[in-house]
């Protein structure tokens, strides 16, 4: 430790060893950059997703840590005790949770089909609360934890096309902070992040709409797309102890586009 200016600065306070952390879609995407920050900075992984990529496995073995995997298909609503049981028999206790798992469907708001809309409000909404709800009372038993919701510009803004999606990011941030309002005081953090306009596979569209992708860079201080590494900061930093008493917030991973 190094003291400056009657301060005590503590080199590890981004240090995630002896942390296990579980993160919802996080072999492929943001998801899979998320789980490589986490890991770099010490933690061990337990990747969920429906098929897991054993390759990323590797990827995160080879810094150093461990690396496990769960294969659980998030809307199955009613097995998720189920899901932190084979979770916590790999390393024991959670101490991160990242809900990075999500969907988007582009329609007309005339035409959005039912089931199109249900699929992405239980995906990006619905699984996320359940799996605060499930891994939240579990990190309360046993003396805290860190919780990652994973928001979008779309919590603010209302988009074009994608009603749902908004919907669902909206409810993730209302969320975050009512559950933050709840477990702060019981050593629960529950942050969010909203990743800007990402150059990943959920925005091929975009990217290949000369026009769109030509207005979306216009409108980015910084000048270009999102790197899905350019969420692993905050990522690191709001499983940290470095973020102890921030709760309920949502950290804008954008590129400058909010404050235009």
């Amino acid at each position: 430790m190094t003291e400056s200016r009657g301060f005590i600065i503590k080199h590890s306070l981004f240090d995630l060893t002896g942390k296990t952390a579980v993160i919802t879609g996080g072999n492929r995407g943001l998801g899979k950059e998320i789980s490589l920050g986490l890991a770099r900075a010490g933690a061990d992984i337990i990747v969920v997703a429906r098929k897991i990529d054993e390759e990323v496995l590797e990827e995160i073995r080879k810094l150093g840590v461990k690396a496990g995997k769960v294969e659980f298909d998030l809307l199955n609503f009613e097995q998720y005790g189920e899901l932190l049981e084979r979770c916590t028999q790999v390393t024991g206790s959670i101490d991160i949770l990242v809900n990075n798992a999500g969907v988007q469907k582009r329609h007309d708001s005339t035409e959005f089909p039912k089931k199109d809309w249900d699929f992405v409000m239980d995906l990006n909404a619905n699984a996320s609360f359940f799996m605060c709800q499930t891994f939240g009372a579990h990190m309360l038993e046993n003396g805290g934890g860190k919780i990652i919701n994973l928001a979008s510009l779309l919590s603010y803004q209302g988009g074009l096309r994608v009603a749902a999606y908004a919907a669902s990011k909206g409810a993730v941030i209302q969320f975050t902070k009512s559950l933050a309002n709840e477990w702060a005081h019981r050593g629960v953090n529950v942050n969010a992040i909203a990743p800007g306009y990402m150059d990943t596979e959920m925005n091929t569209a975009l990217l290949a709409d000369e026009t769109r992708n030509r207005q979306i860079l216009e409108r980015i201080p910084a000048g270009r797309w999102g790197k899905p590494e350019d969420m692993q900061g905050a990522a690191v930093f709001l499983a940290s102890a470095a973020s102890d008493y921030l709760h309920g917030i949502t950290i804008p991973v954008d590129g400058g586009w909010l404050g235009r």
